[in-house]
């Protein structure tokens, strides 16, 4: 008796503040890709410089500026590793709103990119290093400069192998993101605190809030996945119900 009373007044919570969660999927949803969009671009950069090796031929200026640029980038991979992105949200909010007058949104969307770069990094980098370092001296053979190689011999191949850990991360932000709420990002665990004080029901609120979160990261797990298997299929110059002729009857 106590179940089905439980889920009765967990579907009616739902219906009759149906409004309010769909408010707040729509900006976690937002605040993942977009976390995880950026977060991916400011990998890619660290994750190049952190990935440039410090090679005996290079000069004495040229290696002061690698180590210098390996340091920086390793100082901001550690900070941003090591501390909790709720720690970070309170403290990079209200040290910079003073100056750049910001609301929660726009810092809670600055706050998940920097944060998902920081992992980012690591990967992108991890899968630049996976390449075989052949296909560079290839590269370099036929006269492409390094920036060349970079942009369409490693990154191409370091992102499709680094795909799934990508796509790992735009999962871990949609539940991320609910740390948000803390500086007052409106998302769904916002609104599940506001629906369950209103209501005064706690338990079935944040049952809600499990399921739609479990929802989420279930079908991007799915999406990700058909994304992927698409991605590793051979690619051939023939469809592969084509047959070549034989010219030889």
């Amino acid at each position: 008796m106590f179940q089905v009373d439980f889920f009765e007044k967990a579907f009616d919570l739902f219906t009759n503040n149906f409004n309010l969660f769909w408010y707040g999927i729509k900006i976690t949803l937002l605040l993942a890709l977009l976390g995880t969009i950026f977060g991916l671009v400011i990998g890619l950069v660290l994750g190049g410089i952190r990935a440039i090796a410090i090679e005996p031929r290079d000069s004495m200026g040229v290696k002061a500026i690698k180590k210098v640029l390996h340091w920086i980038v390793g100082l901001y991979v550690w900070f941003f590793r090591g501390t909790p992105m709720m720690v970070q949200a309170m403290f990079l909010y209200y040290a910079l709103r003073p100056v750049l007058g910001w609301d929660a949104m726009t810092a809670g969307i600055v706050i998940i990119s920097v944060n998902t770069g920081a992992y980012m990094a690591e990967i992108i980098r991890s899968g630049i290093q996976s390449i075989d370092k052949g296909q560079i001296e290839a590269a370099r053979s036929i006269g492409m400069t390094s920036s060349q190689t970079m942009r369409y011999i490693i990154l191409p191949q370091a992102i499709k192998n680094s795909f799934p850990s990508i796509g790992n991360e735009f999962i871990v932000n949609i539940k991320d993101s609910s740390m948000l709420n803390v500086i007052g990002v409106i998302e769904v665990f916002f609104q599940s605190r506001s629906v369950a004080g209103s209501a005064m029901l706690y338990s079935e609120t944040f049952f809600i809030t499990c399921l739609i979160y479990l929802v989420l990261t279930t079908i991007t797990a799915q999406i990700l996945r058909f994304i992927e298997k698409r991605m590793n299929l051979p690619k051939t110059s023939f469809p592969a119900s084509q047959t070549v002729p034989n010219t030889l009857d």
